[in-house]
């Protein structure tokens, strides 16, 4: 495992992509004598005496109790067990892992009133791999994700389960074996844990990564399908989209351009050809894709400043012993960006569909009856899209915004919530529907460019072709389709595609 240092508020997209992927992120030194001197105005508050939110208070609707500070302790330790509340399946571990790490970024910014011992814990269980098990559902987006952070931070105090390297224990079974120690909380700590927004920008980070690569595997994949259906390179000229403006749509334009450039299958049918326009799911591509492209970018901003972020609440200010109360726990910055994520992964399926569908049909694409030789006597690929087509309906029906719904909590003290847990949960789901869409379609465009031999794509493309044929044969007759779909649908997830056309530079999301 490779270590990052990270930079608390100035960690790039990049760094928190290879977290993502595996990177073990590691404190800047230059954090320390922050998250000291915050630790100790929160010292010097509890040593005042006076009603301070989170600190010698209850929490939510119950902040008029006072807590005497004997207690302090196990108010602290009280909240994180009590806010464990969570259901459903375990975090996928590369993204608690990334979580942590926000949350990790988030306090050593020494605005937290966390001491440097807790700290430390928690970047000990990263670097040794140590990921807590956290249920995925319980959050609203707002408050904080508190029952997720709650199962992290309930790891810490020596509760609940872990993941670790030889699998999964109790928490102090992982943290003997791993030579952790629990750590008892001081005050505000419990809170400052278990409240911010990192369940869901983990997410949302996590779905904008994987994007990344959906996008550039469908600009490939559409780029083939172009050339399978013999479909004209002239609506990618670049004068037509300088005029329109959007630099997502110009350079979603050039990199088709690009990937098609030197094709043979191209160049045969340049002059002649009696077909004036191709359909919208060929011609459109630089507008649709384009659009998701800048929509994805965007989110891609939002993300960025949000993973830079503190959202616990309340705030210390260690210059004049100052703990503010406000709403930085409030994801709705994150739920907007999950929903935009959410279109842009919708549409890219969506116009991959529209292009298989229209390589299976003999009177669009001129080629034979479900890409088959023997239409009739074999189904070809009629099934395959119609599965990408349940799938694409399954993400239109996901894609309905989470951000507009609202639900209020906690005695109506948390009266206006974000939903940005579930908009950010869901786009997993949705990236997998949409890469198998990614994936069959690539068996359809190298099946139809293989009904144009001896002609040959571009150098790009062709490259693309042989990856896919090293995996699986030209289909003469029906056999098990399963199999193929699955080791396609692979060459998406792990960008493979796009390695394979690694001549060409496409755009990216997340610099």
């Amino acid at each position: 495992m490779s270590e990052l240092k990270l930079k608390p508020g100035n960690t790039t997209l990049a760094d928190w992509r290879e977290i993502y992927r595996g990177a073990m992120p590691k404190l800047n030194a230059a954090c320390w004598p922050k998250i000291k001197a915050s630790a100790e105005a929160v010292a010097r508050i509890v040593a005042k005496g006076e009603p301070v939110y989170g600190i010698n208070t209850g929490f939510g609707k119950l902040a008029s109790v006072r807590i005497p500070a004997a207690d302090l302790e196990t108010l602290q330790r009280n909240i994180v067990l009590s806010h464990a509340a969570g259901v459903g399946e375990p975090m996928p571990v590369a993204v608690c892992r990334l979580m942590m790490a926000l949350k990790l970024a988030s306090l050593a910014q020494g605005a937290s009133g966390v001491r440097p011992q807790t700290i430390e814990l928690l970047e000990a269980m990263l670097a040794s791999d140590v990921i807590p098990v956290v249920p995925t559902q319980g959050s609203v987006g707002a408050s904080g994700d508190l029952a997720p952070l709650s199962h992290m931070t309930a790891v810490m105090i020596g509760v609940g389960e872990c993941f670790t390297p030889h699998g999964r224990f109790p928490a102090k079974v992982a943290f003997v074996s791993h030579g952790l120690e629990p750590v008892r909380l001081g005050a505000k700590e419990g809170l400052a844990l278990l409240n911010g927004t990192q369940f869901s920008t983990a997410y949302a980070l996590a779905a904008l990564f994987d994007a990344e690569v959906l996008y550039q595997s469908a600009l490939v994949a559409g780029a083939l399908s172009t050339d399978a259906a013999k479909g004209s390179d002239a609506p990618f000229d670049p004068r037509i989209h300088l005029l329109r403006r959007h630099p997502g749509q110009i350079e979603t334009a050039e990199a088709l351009r690009n990937l098609m450039a030197g094709s043979a299958i191209r160049e045969s049918h340049r002059v002649g050809d009696e077909r004036v326009q191709d359909p919208y799911c060929l011609r459109c591509q630089p507008q649709v894709m384009g659009a998701a492209l800048s929509v994805l970018r965007q989110a891609a901003d939002t993300l960025g400043t949000e993973a830079n972020g503190v959202t616990d609440n309340p705030l210390i200010f260690a210059e004049d012993d100052t703990a503010l109360s406000g709403g930085n726990f409030h994801a709705e910055p994150v739920a907007f960006a999950a929903d935009m994520i959410a279109l842009a992964v919708c549409e890219i399926g969506s116009l991959s569909e529209r292009r298989i569908a229209m390589l299976v049909d003999p009177a669009l694409s001129g080629m034979p009856a479900f890409l088959t030789p023997k239409p009739g006597l074999n189904s070809g690929f009629m099934i395959p899209q119609v599965t990408a087509a349940a799938l694409v309906s399954e993400n239109k029906q996901r894609a309905y915004p989470a951000s507009v719904d609202s639900i209020p909590t906690s005695a109506n003290q948390e009266d206006h919530v974000s939903m940005a847990a579930h908009g950010a949960r869901r786009l997993i789901g949705m990236i997998e529907n949409a890469t198998a869409v990614i994936g069959i379609e690539l068996l359809a465009a190298a099946q139809g460019c293989d009904f144009h031999a001896p002609l040959a794509s571009s150098a790009s493309l062709e490259a693309v072709r042989r990856l896919v044929r090293a995996e699986v044969p030209h289909l003469d007759n029906d056999r098990h389709f399963h199999p193929d779909m699955e080791k396609a649908i692979a060459m998406v997830r792990s960008g493979a595609a796009v390695k394979a056309a690694g001549a060409v530079a496409l755009p990216g999301i997340a610099s």
